[in-house]
């Protein structure tokens, strides 16, 4: 019998191998491939299946090392250029794996899944423009690739150009309507649109078809919480984290939909695990922590590891040269709250004090504002106003650079909205944070933050990545201009008892604390009759703050909720009031200075951080250092004596009114020159090749 050659067993080796594999038997046909790869020495074919079957297995570092070797052999196949891409991507070499697709796409032009791959992974290098060339020549190839469809829609929602990107998922759910990760898509874009009950039926029907990806129920909790149903909103990202224990803003998002209820039930427990959370570098809201925890050095971190994570500063910065010496400082503001928001109703009046002669002050608006009188202001406040919600993040990045903007200020951090990938991409010498994010970015391309020398004691200065501007009265700046509504409605007309002392925090419920309510309702137990007037407007909040008042003693009856209203009228019914509770860790900002100019004095609790000393700022800049306290203890005490004492507190706001239109606080010109002094100082500093320091801006004579 004629023996048969190696070559022969080789080739039946393989066949063999092919067909376990093909079966599914993988842990014989890797034997096999093993097999003939030892009777025929270093075969292309073997190579390439056990390279492809180890890939399958997982066994990354193997399949490289075999696919590699195969494309030694045999570099021509465009199959192994595209599955050794693959691995390269598992593998998290995303340049080389790039490179592999393209060597791939040279070979065999047609391959659909190659372009797809090539635009995944410019998605992650947020190079949105090119990777939506990629999926759009992918479905050049093949019209019905429902995935490309899908990516091509997530390139152009962080475009902004969500009208395309909405109608690029409708393409793929046509294609494939069963699939959920496409109506998980088209349920973000119609987020971006507000179009927030289209954008929960849609992701209605992607957990229905995958109940159980984490995902999906933490964007519906999303969407639920614009709606402002709190309650089914906690649901949602309970059952994320049930799912997913570390899933990324998860833990953060629950427990600040818990505590815009006032649902406190394993408050403790809940705030030590969070805090344990951020500590091991799990990605959390930044914002939400302000009314979780009062360590500055806590709410660091959380910005440190969101920015790193999510906002890296550009590798090649826009800006790189010096700005040439312009006539007037050009001065760029950052928002999408122009309009009727807290941003605008402070700094409108800076805006337009502005000394035109120093300043060329543009507007970068985020987002499109439906008209009002809020707005019509702003915009005439400015030499430009640009509305830039339909540009990408590197457009408008662009836009600042092209606009060759000296001082870019950021005035929304890590809020609703906010794009701080815009500053990431370096587009101008300076970067500032101010107002609307009440503490530090914790991110490289943002180089100052605007403080006073009580919201950031010399002391913790360490506790912000950006260098420290000390303005010499207050960071706040306030517009004088505010209309109080005349007409002042009767203690009757809002539900209020006629002759009760009544403390008041129109704070938002989530900045309600346990310990501090412990504390209110003390108060109401120790002030006879005294009532607490509240911002109400949802069942579930009353209910449970009724529910814990009565749980502390008191008749929930004490505890008055008032519905929101227009600006004015607002603003008159702190009149009604007697004392403003302040609450902690996270204090009244905008609400403080309201109270204040409406002429009601505020208790405040000063902590460690920026959100955590607002309040005393603004009371130490109206004259009223006294009503600042440093212990939960003292401002019960202080409390309870102005409630017990009339006289005094009678003359407090006496010496209130007196300070309102004497004192810094509320003196618009004078803020905004100190404001103008801060930019004059750190435009020279970037002109002189100097690189950002603290400083602090001496006062107006």
């Amino acid at each position: 019998m004629a023996k048969q050659s190696k070559s022969g067993a080789g080739i039946d080796g393989l066949r063999e191998a092919m067909a376990a594999h093909q079966a599914g038997r993988l842990d014989e046909a890797e034997g096999l491939y093993r097999r003939a790869l030892k009777i025929g020495g270093k075969q292309f074919p073997v190579l390439m299946m056990l390279g492809m079957l180890s890939a399958q297995r997982g066994k990354l570092e193997e399949a490289e090392r075999l696919l590699r070797s195969a494309l030694a052999i045999n570099p021509d196949n465009a199959d192994v250029r595209f599955n050794y891409g693959n691995v390269l991507l598992g593998l998290q070499r995303f340049d080389e794996a790039f490179e592999a697709f393209g060597n791939a796409l040279a070979l065999n032009p047609s391959l659909a899944e190659a372009h797809l791959n090539r635009g995944g992974i410019l998605l992650s290098q947020r190079r949105y423009e090119e990777a939506l060339g990629c999926f759009d020549a992918a479905i050049r190839i093949n019209q019905n690739y429902g995935d490309a469809y899908c990516n091509r829609g997530n390139a152009l929602e962080e475009l902004k150009r969500f009208d395309e990107a909405l109608a690029s998922y409708d393409s793929a759910l046509i294609i494939s309507p069963n699939n959920p990760e496409f109506h998980a898509g088209r349920a973000n874009v119609l987020h971006d649109l507000r179009r927030y009950d289209e954008a929960l039926a849609a992701i209605s029907v992607a957990l229905s078809l995958r109940p159980r990806n984490a995902g999906f129920h933490y964007n519906r909790g999303n969407i639920l919480f614009e709606l402002k149903r709190f309650a089914a909103s906690f649901e949602a990202y309970d059952k994320a984290l049930t799912l997913e224990p570390d899933h990324e803003y998860a833990e953060t998002s629950r427990l600040h939909a818990k505590m815009h209820l006032c649902n406190w039930q394993n408050f403790d427990s809940e705030y030590a695990h969070l805090i344990l959370s951020v500590k091991k570098e799990i990605l959390s809201q930044p914002f939400a922590l302000f009314a979780i925890s009062a360590s500055a050095d806590v709410q660091l971190k959380s910005a440190m590891v969101l920015s790193k994570a999510k906002y890296p500063t550009a590798k090649n910065p826009m800006y790189r040269d010096r700005r040439p010496d312009h006539d007037r400082i050009r001065l760029a503001y950052l928002s999408a709250d122009f309009g009727q928001h807290a941003v605008s109703t402070l700094l409108t009046g800076v805006f337009e004090c502005h000394d035109r002669k120093r300043f060329e002050t543009i507007a970068v608006s985020f987002e499109a504002h439906g008209q009002s009188e809020m707005l019509t202001r702003v915009k005439g406040s400015f030499d430009r106003f640009v509305d830039v919600g339909s540009q990408s993040d590197r457009d408008v990045a662009r836009l600042i650079r092209d606009l060759e903007i000296d001082i870019a200020v950021d005035l929304m951090g890590y809020t609703r909205r906010a794009r701080p990938s815009v500053l990431a991409f370096r587009p101008s010498p300076i970067q500032v944070n101010y107002l609307g994010y009440p503490g530090s970015m914790g991110a490289s391309f943002v180089d100052y933050i605007i403080a006073d020398r009580f919201l950031i004691p010399e002391a913790q200065r360490d506790l912000y990545s950006e260098k420290i501007i000390y303005l010499p009265e207050t960071f706040q700046a306030n517009d004088i201009k505010r209309d109080i509504a005349e007409g002042v409605p009767s203690r009757i007309e809002v539900g209020l008892p006629e002759n009760a002392f009544v403390f008041c925090s129109f704070n938002s419920s989530y900045k309600i604390t346990p310990a501090f309510f412990d504390i209110w309702m003390r108060l109401l137990n120790q002030v006879e009759g005294s009532v607490i007037w509240l911002l109400g407007g949802d069942n579930d909040l009353e209910r449970n703050l009724r529910h814990e008042a009565e749980n502390r003693g008191v008749d929930p009856v004490r505890l008055i909720f008032c519905s929101r209203t227009t600006y004015t009228k607002y603003l008159a019914r702190y009149r009604l009031a007697d004392l403003f509770l302040d609450t902690f860790p996270f204090n009244a900002g905008t609400t403080a200075s309201d109270a204040l100019w409406a002429g009601l004095p505020i208790v405040t609790y000063s902590g460690e951080s920026f959100a955590a000393r607002m309040a005393g700022s603004l009371l130490c800049a109206v004259g009223l250092p006294e009503l600042v306290t440093e212990s939960g203890s003292e401002y019960e005490n202080l409390a309870l004596q102005l409630a017990r004492d009339p006289v005094r507190l009678a003359a407090i706001k006496d010496k209130l009114a007196r300070n309102r239109d004497t004192y810094p606080l509320f003196d618009t010109a004078r803020f905004t020159r100190h404001l103008e002094s801060a930019f004059t100082t750190i435009r020279d500093k970037m002109q002189r090749g100097l690189a950002p320091a603290s400083f602090s801006v001496e006062p107006s004579a």
